[in-house]
């Protein structure tokens, strides 16, 4: 690659066939938002919208939510739409709404905490000892839930960002000027209602020969857990049945349902009333006296990402730029070089191992179905602390052949179902800073959020003991310092900057359609 930001790609024949993927029998794919079995890659153009509440009396606050099913309806998961829309709530958000103590209770602590609890910031890597790190941008990140400590142990007064939200609205259509138009009309209801848009993010999901890509040009998005369970079929019309490498219960996903505890992952509840009858909500799992508030929901965890594409790759041409006149040999050092065993992938989304890639699967797509115990054990092709072997370490942290299985099992107990779509212009040229605010709205489902986002953000992506390591972090998104390359006969270190940092997030409340519902009747 040349200074410019490659996107076309040699021609390729069409593929011959499509992996078949995953979706919800009835009735919970009519129960349950289209987000979570789909990602609407049909559907390039999005538009995210953060609302906070505003309204000053009841009758405001239960009107908006059907007045936003007039003109936006939330999508369930049955399919098939030319627009969709999903929405979810932050605690703050369900608080407004006037969901009650009892059931605001019922949610799980890091939910009620919100991102922004001191110890959950700690998990996160985003604070220590009250100050910002360099993994997020200057001064603070702009906007959260704002949730306020509400127990002894709060450790100290919150921290407050400028912007509260309250909900994270997001439209997807087929043409850019449709999701626009479609966004401004909705803004304009809202308002109406006193629900203003206090932040918003043009997304886009743009393919290039099948793959989607994320601004410093690497294929994104290849890896993704594959639910099982009663309630789930594949595409083909198969019945789901565990996948060896990337199996999970759909209870991982989806509240209600059988999880890896062999037990239906929690979720909210609310006191067995009219209104819950009304909205159609489930007894199944709930105590006497109460109803399901959370069955086919899940938790969103929300982070917005700003990406330096400049500082990126200017960074690697200078450290490749070192070695190579530090070592005669060196020649094939370049920045591409570097930039790929930072990610542990090619630019096309191929797994680097020891001579070469893994080839395309049958389906011409990046190969995914592989463990790196057998294929790489030492990190000689795609090293240890590389980003995708962090975010997914599959059977690599096994001490011996006998443990390749118990790893593989263990490190399926905590995968997160992406959502991701970046935002801002693409940039035209790779070493060019043009000071446009660029990255990826990270999102992505779990009902679990201290066991699986939680728990892959600071054991496996900021434990700087990973794999054998020492005091080395992850080199994509995590803070600046060291990473190893190991070669033979030695290893290189290699320091790295920060060249992603955090603006924004917060843990949203995905409801179903019913618990939607439940919302607009309170």
């Amino acid at each position: 690659m040349g200074a410019g930001l490659v996107t076309e790609r040699d021609a390729k024949p069409p593929r011959q066939a499509k992996a078949p993927s995953w979706r919800l029998t009835a009735p919970d794919n009519v129960l349950t938002q289209g987000l979570v079995v789909s990602g609407f890659s049909s559907l390039p153009y999005a538009q995210a919208l953060f609302l906070c509440f505003g309204w000053a009396t009841t009758e405001e606050k239960g009107r908006w939510l059907q007045a936003l099913q007039e003109v936006a309806p939330i999508t369930d998961a049955d399919g098939g739409e030319r627009r969709t829309a999903a929405i979810a709530f932050s605690y703050t958000g369900l608080e407004r709404h006037g969901l009650n103590r009892e059931a605001l209770a019922s949610f799980s602590r890091p939910f009620q905490q919100g991102m922004y609890q001191e110890d959950r910031l700690r998990r996160l890597g985003d604070r220590f000892d009250g100050a910002w790190q360099g993994t997020v941008i200057k001064d603070g990140p702009r906007w959260s839930g704002n949730t306020v400590p509400r127990d002894a142990d709060g450790n100290g007064p919150p921290v407050v960002t400028p912007t509260t939200v309250h909900a994270l609205l997001l439209l997807y259509a087929r043409e850019k000027t449709e999701v626009n138009d479609w966004a401004q009309a909705v803004e304009m209801t809202l308002a109406s209602h006193n629900v203003a848009v206090v932040h918003k993010r043009a997304l886009d999901l743009q393919f290039d020969h099948n793959i989607a890509r994320e601004h410093f040009g690497f294929a994104d998005g290849l890896s993704q857990p594959l639910p099982y369970g009663d309630s789930v079929i594949m595409s083909n019309g198969d019945k789901s049945e565990r996948d060896n490498w990337h199996g999970v219960p759909l209870g991982e996903i989806l509240f209600g349902h059988r999880n890896v505890h062999h037990e239906d992952a929690p979720g909210p509840i609310v006191k067995d009333d009219d209104i819950a009858r009304a909205a159609n909500l489930s007894q199944a799992g709930a105590p006497v006296g109460f109803l399901n508030f959370g069955r086919n929901g899940s938790y969103l965890v929300v982070r917005e990402l700003h990406q330096y594409v400049a500082e990126f790759w200017g960074a690697l041409e200078d450290a490749a730029a070192k070695i190579r006149k530090q070592e005669r040999d060196a020649t094939y050092i370049t920045a591409d070089w570097l930039a790929e065993r930072i990610v542990g992938r090619d630019i096309d989304g191929n797994l680097l191992c020891p001579g070469g890639t893994l080839p395309p699967n049958k389906y011409d797509m990046p190969q995914n179905d592989f463990g790196f115990f057998d294929d790489d054990r030492y990190g000689l092709g795609c090293p240890l602390g590389s980003h995708v072997r962090r975010a997914n370490p599959r059977d690599s942290l096994a001490k011996n052949e006998n443990a390749k299985q118990t790893l593989l099992n263990a490190a399926n107990s905590h995968r997160i179902l992406r959502r991701a779509r970046k935002f801002g212009p693409p940039p035209t040229r790779r070493d060019a800073n043009d000071n446009q605010e660029r990255g990826l709205l990270f999102m992505c489902l779990n009902t679990d959020i201290a066991r699986q986002f939680e728990f892959v953000q600071q054991t496996w992506i900021l434990n700087k003991n990973f794999a054998t390591l020492f005091d080395e972090t992850d080199p994509l998104v995590g803070p600046a310092g060291p990473f190893t390359v190991p070669q033979q006969p030695l290893r290189r270190i290699v320091d790295v900057r920060t060249f992603i940092q955090m603006a924004g997030g917060e843990y949203f409340f995905l409801p179903s359609i019913p618990a939607l519902n439940y919302l607009a009747l309170l």
